[in-house]
């Protein structure tokens, strides 16, 4: 206790300071600090959805940095996409992309999104999320660091 008072007395705050807020990514200044994700799962093997789900809980928690899951693509500035797109997918893909007004921005979350990971050349893999939607920013990984997603949230939304 008499530590804690005594870094108050010297400093005036108990808190570290705030971390260093990341060089600006694509579309920053359209956003203004707010960015609401629509997440899309176009075949993944769900590890990136338990990533995303860490990202944004309260642990990590993304929302301080302005970031929020929405439940339609109307309300979303961003789409979150995951995992290899597969043909069933490649067209409910494209119709969320374009529900999603401009403008717009979308992320391509895991190797599976960027490159389709170890589905390449399955079967019922129509291509990554680039064949399908264009690709704004891509966080890498199988699945991606919490840290990374969050990355990737901050470089959207500036903050």
């Amino acid at each position: 206790m008499l530590r804690l008072w005594r870094k108050i007395r010297a400093t005036g705050r108990v808190a570290e300071p705030a971390p260093v807020a990341p060089a600006a990514g694509p579309s920053t200044a359209e956003f203004s600090g707010s960015v609401q994700f629509r997440h899309v799962d176009a075949g993944s093997c769900n590890g990136c959805e338990i990533e995303i789900g860490a990202a944004f809980g309260p642990v990590y928690d993304a929302e301080r940095y302005g970031a929020r899951l929405v439940a339609s693509p109307r309300h979303a500035d961003a789409l979150l996409v995951t995992g290899p797109v597969t043909r069933n997918m490649a067209e409910p893909l494209r119709r969320t992309f374009e529900a999603v007004p401009q403008p717009r921005v979308v992320v391509a979350v895991g190797d599976c999104a960027r490159n389709c990971g170890v589905f390449a050349e399955a079967y019922g893999v129509a291509g990554p999320v680039r064949d399908v939607v264009p690709v704004d920013v891509e966080v890498a990984g199988c699945p991606p660091r919490p840290e990374a997603i969050v990355d990737a949230v901050r470089s959207l939304t500036g903050r």
